[in-house]
Formats: C-alpha cells, structure tokens, sequence
C-alpha cells in the first residue's frame, strides 16, 4: 500500500485519471464485445393459420420462433429447453461457427433430447442478415424457424450510411400446409397428384384439348413425364412473420426503410414486389452487395436478401407482396399509413407452354438437352415461356423486344430482361463492394456434381446417389476447393453450404459476391469457390426439406481433424444421419365394389419396393388372387425393376377344378390355380405404360401391359390392364379428395363393378 500511495504521489490523481479514460478509449472493442443470452423454450402448440387446428411446434410461444439479434464482437449464448416430448436441434444458417455448434443431429452433435436442455455457444464474427431452423426431421416445417440479426459495429469500414443505419425490420416468409408433414413426405414419395388437384395444374387430357395443346400432352407422356409443375406441395396458407398479412404503419412519404428478408419456408420459393416502385437490393444471403434496383426478384428456400424500400407519400400503404413461385397465393406486408395501394397479383402460369419447353429440353432417355446453351446465373430462367406478365396472355403471341428471336436455340428467349422492360434479378448482377479473392498459390480442389432426380418416385440426388450411398468427401484444410455444379433434373435447388461462403464466380472478377446458397435452374451450371478453413464435417445439402430428406446432399469432412467432443461414436452417428433418405414410405389402395374387393398396399424407400396385389371375389367363381413382388429400382431415372415374387390365387370360373386353358404363347395357363414363385421385371415403356415381364418356376411367363393413372379430367382418371393370360381390365376413377373416390370398372375374372375407392 505504501509503494501504491508513493506512485499515487508521484503521477498524480489527475495524470491517473486521464490514463484510465485513454485506455479505455483505445480498448473500446474489447471492452464492447458482450456475451448475449437467450433461452429458447420449445413446446408443442395448437395453431390455426388456415382454418383448422393442427399442431406446430412453438419457441417461446411464438411462431416465427424469436428474433435473435447481436453486434459483431458478441458471444451468443444460446440455451435450448427441449420440452419436446421427441428430439430437436437448432442450425444457425449462414453463421461461421465452431463445427460442433452448427447443430446437425448424427454430424455435429447428437441430438437434444426429449425434456433437456441444451447449450449454444459461439463467437459471433460475422454481420448480416440470417436466420436459424431445427435440422431435426420435418420439424422446420411447423414452426421452427425465425430471424438471426447480426449488426454491424458502427466503427466497422465498410459501415454504409444510407444504408446500415436505416430502420430495418425483420421478415420471415414462411408457408404452412395443415397437412402433417409425415404425411406430405409421404405423398409426394407415393406420387399422389391430390396437390396438383388442389393447385389446379394437374394438366389433363381435356385442359390440353381445350388449351389447343393435345399434342403437347401426347409428346410429354410419350417422354415419360409427368404433368409440368415448378413447386412439390399445396399449401393452405403463406405467411410474413407468422401473418398472411400485416403493416408497418409507423413509416411516412419520404422514409425508407431495410427490410432483412429471410425465406424460412421448407419447400416455397417467393416472388417479391412492391406497390410503391424499384426494390433495392442491398445484401444478399448476409454480405453486403453494391446497391441495384429492380422491379422484381425471386428468393430461393433459405436465401436472405437485405432491400430498401421507399415511401413515396403519406396518405397510401404501399403493398410489399410475396407470391409463390406457383402463384397460388401469396402474403402481404402494407408499409405507411393510409389508404391500400395493391400490387398487381402476378397472373397464373401457363402451364401447357412450360409443358411443350420441357418437352424440347428432355431426350426420350431422360437426359436433358441443353440446346449448346450455356447457361448459369439465373441469367436464362427456362419458366419464362410460363410469364404471362413477360411473353403475354395464354394463346397470344408477343411481339419480342429483340429482333430474331425465335424458338430455336436463342437462350435469349428465356432471358426475361431481354424479353421485357420488367427488370428481373438475377445473380450476375450482383457485385460485391469488397474484394472478395481467395488465397493464391494454394492447392485447388475441384469437384463436379449434377443435381439428379426422379419425379415420379421423388427421388432426389447428387451424382445419382442420395446421401445413404456415399462416403464423407475428404477436404484439407487451407486449400481452395471449387465446385462445378449442373443442373440435370427439371426442378430448380437450392443449395446451401454449412460453416463457409463461397463465391459465386459470376464476370465480377475478385468482387464477385458472396453467398452460402446458390439457386441452380433446370440446365444451369454454376462455379462455385471456397476456402477450406473450419475443421469439421459440414452438411452440403437441397434446402429445399422434402428434397433434402430424400438424399440431396454430401458431407464434407476436413482431413486429421479433431475428434467431436459432441459424437462420441463417429460411425454409429453417421450411421444415424443416413437413416433419412433410407425410410420406407407406405401406400395402400382399396376398391370396395359390387363385384369383389381389389386392393393394394406397398412400401418403398429410395431403391427398394415391396408390393402386394389382391383381388377377392364374393363367389367361388370368383375366387381370389394375392400377387407379391420386391423388386429394386435400376438406372438414373429409375424406369426399370427386376424383381422377386410370389403369386397365390384360385377360382373356380368354368365350374370345373381341372379347367385349362392356354395362353397366348401356347403353354398351359395356371391363373385359376396357380401358387408359384417368381423372377421378372417392370419397365416404364413411352406414354408411362408399365411392361411386366415374369417367369414361374413352372416355366410358364406371363406378359402385362398396365396403367392407372391417365388424367381425363382434372379428377377423372382412366386405367387399363391386358396381360398374356388373356386377361384384361379397364376402370374409370373419380376423385373426390385425397382419400376417397368412387371407382367403376370391368374386369375380364369379376365382371363390372362399381364402388368407392380408398387411397392412402
């Protein structure tokens, strides 16, 4: 003390002072970062967004869950209260953050348990605009998703003013089916049309005819394709910040304002417009882009984009619409104060159009045929021909802008800003303001991916392998690693990065801009680059949920990492995280008709199908048949099916026990008493006519030619059958609901019947 009091002396109380207040200015960063805290209560919850009470899943008893906001330079402290009765987990999506805390259940920690809690805990050293989802099963799509804020620090250089310190509000656009959504997994596996009903774009043979576009149809079924749609699943209801509608009555004539955007919903893209003029953008999935202006743009699943709105007057609310990329419907946010100023509702696709361009990009081997375009950068979109609003009204031709252009192989003919004075976003108009190059003389992976699937079984893919077939993808840390990415399905991904940004190279040079999702189109490639510099397995995956659980993805895996102190068990994790993509989905039909009882049930998963048919008659004559087959699907697009089976069946048709008769091919037919075993297989001919070869061990082969699904109508289904045993079936199926329809039929065995038909 008497040394402290002597030094006291000596400098002076004053002097002391004045050397506190200097290093505390000096230290102002250190002495500013903060550890932020919040605790997350997750519940089970009733909601009612679209006219029936269904569970969700709510945090804090909200849904969107809270809105998590933080400077850079804090350390976010981030405790989860599972009061689940089932797992959970939380992603930070766009955040760089220790791999153990990016919450991937099975790759980064295992997952948190029914009534326990959980702890977060990372540096924040990033701004922007992100957002935060549960990664565990389907539960993103009923309600676990909300805003992740990162502010920037007001003495950070590349601080805009202007810009960083307008008012900003934040936006979660969501969507919400009051299907469960099991359920709709199922259903898309299953490839019910019941969404393509409720969507009215199920495309029929009679919508063609009276669109004029027959041969259209003919062509498209004699490819193998389905009816053309650009989204998987009918949603009762679209969603800002948890409402179809809302406003920001606290802004007036001349303010502006920074709306930070974040699409949490699990399967819907979103067209964006506003009322009151230009939308600028500004960021663009959390990193600052230089500011341009455009009447429209489209956000991916999972995309963020930071835009600036103005007020242009007082007395009017301006309409910031969010429409989905379907155009079924679409939410509303109204800013200002006054009378309602509407956009113009985007006007419905035409389908048949998109029909016929998708019938000239794909081969008849399924393979599409990029024409010698080159096309990348959501610069070509190939749904335009389906743009009433860009190439005119259904049945009308539009004078183009650019002379020449035909539908030959112009790509110009799908650039909606060449064909328009609507000026479309696209990612080749987006600069960043910073440079953005990454380390030279480095070692340089590259790695090429094509985005593979199958619509009829919604099977979705990389390489033609889901993420159960394949091994972690083996990446050092400091090398730059490039991905060359093609689009080869007829549906557009998003595809997100876990823990890194990369840059979306895009003619900006060493600005090119950074974003950690990249929308790839139909037919487009994408050059994507990063550099490896977080240890750890991160996710590379379609965020896009449905997609993702089917297999779309890969792991990236850092060489000579250090152990997770979260996965005790590595192989038994991974294990785990493959189950996704392996599940077996059911589905059973039952005809419940005058002359007997048809059904089937089946279960199926990526590969693998087991089937059983049956068909009971009331009377002996009638007899009963149960067919049994578990087959694996083969090829690319999955068209052919060896399988093994059984086949049971008798019935006393001619009266007589020893009846025989023959088939075509002249060998003793056994279809009225037949228990055998059996090999074949089932290929899907042009027109989506099923063959169906199979031999018993009796030597005997029989020969069917079958389908079920033809739509007449928008509810009207046609079927046939005929086989070598010189049996035969035609039916005529309407549908009332996803359930339930009423079925009428003649069949060769049980003659005509009529009677309701149970779909599940």
């Amino acid at each position: 003390m008497k040394v402290l009091k002597c030094e006291l002396k000596k400098v002076g109380i004053k002097k002391l002072l004045l050397f506190a207040m200097v290093f505390l200015f000096n230290s102002k960063d250190i002495f500013a970062q903060k550890t932020v805290r919040y605790d997350l209560y997750v519940r089970d919850s009733i909601v009612n967004f679209a006219g029936k009470e269904k569970r969700a899943i709510a945090v804090n008893g909200q849904i969107p869950m809270p809105t998590l906001t933080f400077t850079e330079g804090d350390t976010a402290e981030i405790w989860v209260h599972n009061e689940l009765n089932e797992s959970t987990s939380l992603h930070w999506h766009g955040l760089f953050l220790p791999n153990k805390e990016d919450g991937v259940p099975y790759l980064t920690q295992m997952p948190i348990k029914p009534h326990t809690t959980h702890l977060y805990k990372f540096p924040i050293i990033q701004h922007g605009t992100h957002w935060y989802h549960s990664h565990s099963g389907l539960q993103e799509q009923i309600g676990m998703y909300g805003s992740f804020i990162m502010n920037k620090r007001e003495d950070d250089p590349t601080f805009r003013k202007g810009i960083d310190d307008l008012p900003t509000v934040p936006v979660v656009l969501s969507e919400w089916t009051n299907f469960n959504p099991k359920n709709v997994h199922r259903m898309l596996h299953n490839a019910s049309d019941w969404f393509a009903i409720k969507k009215g774009t199920t495309q029929s043979y009679a919508e063609a005819i009276k669109h004029k576009h027959f041969k259209t149809k003919l062509k498209n079924e004699w490819k193998r394709m389905l009816a053309m749609d650009v989204s998987d699943v009918y949603y009762d209801k679209f969603l800002m910040n948890g409402k179809n509608e809302s406003q920001l009555s606290q802004f007036k004539g001349g303010d502006k304002v920074r709306l930070r955007i974040s699409n949490g919903g699990a399967s819907s893209y979103f067209w964006l417009t506003y009322a009151g003029g230009k939308i600028t953008v500004v960021a663009n999935d959390g990193n600052d882009v230089e500011p341009v202006d455009v009447d429209r743009l489209i956000i991916a699943v999972s995309e963020t984009y930071d835009v600036i709105l103005s007020i242009p007057n007082d007395s009017t609310s301006y309409e910031f619409l969010a429409t989905s990329e379907d155009r079924i419907n679409s939410t509303s946010l109204y800013i200002g104060n006054g009378i309602k100023q509407l956009k113009s509702p985007l006007p419905k696709l035409k389908y048949f159009e998109g029909m016929k361009m998708m019938n000239d990009m794909m081969k008849m081997n399924g393979d599409l045929d990029d024409m010698g375009m080159q096309m990348s950068l959501n610069q070509m979109d190939m749904n335009v021909v389906m743009y009433p609003e860009i190439t005119g009204p259904e049945n009308k031709k539009k004078k183009m802008k650019m002379e020449g252009m035909d539908r030959g192989n112009n790509k110009d003919q799908y650039n909606a800003n060449a064909l328009s004075d609507i000026v479309t976003l696209n990612y080749s108009m987006l600069k960043s303001p910073t440079k953005t190059a990454l380390p030279k003389d480095v070692p340089v992976k590259e790695l090429h991916f094509e985005l593979t699937g199958n619509m009829n079984r919604y099977v979705w893919s990389l390489n033609n392998k889901v993420v159960s077939e394949t091994d972690k993808i083996l990446i050092k840390k400091g090398e730059n690693v490039r991905l060359i990415i093609y689009n080869g399905s007829m549906m557009r991904h998003p595809m997100h990065l876990h823990g890194h940004d990369f840059r979306v190279l895009n003619g900006q040079g060493e600005n090119a801009p950074q974003k950690n999702i990249i929308d790839i189109m139909p037919m487009e490639t994408d050059t994507l680059e990063f550099n490896a510099n977080v240890d750890g397995d991160w996710f590379f995956h379609c965020h896009i949920l449905y997609h993702m659980m089917s297999g779309m993805g890969r792991v990236f895996s850092y060489e000579s990492q250090s152990k997770n102190p979260l996965i005790s068990n590595p192989k038994y994790a991974y294990r785990k995280l493959k189950k996704d993509d392996r599940k077996f989905h059911f589905m059973g039909e039952n005809d419940i008709a005058t002359n007997g009882n048809d059904g089937m049930a089946m279960i199926q998963n990526t590969r693998w199908s087991l089937m059983s048919e049956w068909r009971l008659g009331y009377m002996d004559i009638h007899g009963y048949e149960v067919e049994t087959h578990l087959g694996r699907y083969i090829g690319k697009m999955q068209w052919f099916m060896p399988f093994v089976g059984f086949d049971y069946r008798y019935r006393n048709q001619h009266g007589e026990i020893n009846f025989q008769s023959q088939n075509i091919f002249g060998q003793t037919d056994t279809k009225d008493t037949r228990i055998s075993p059996s090999v074949g297989f089932v290929y899907t001919l042009p027109m989506l006519i099923h063959i169906e070869a199979e031999v018993f061990t009796n030597g005997t082969v029989l020969i069917q030619l079958k389908r079920e699904d033809i739509p007449l109508t928008k509810r009207l289904r046609f079927g046939f059958m005929f086989n070598s045993d010189k049996e035969y079936m035609a039916e005529l199926k309407y549908i009332f609901n996803k359930n339930l329809g009423i079925r009428t039929h003649y069949d060769s065995d049980m003659g005509f019947g009529i009677g309701l038909h149970l779909t599940y």
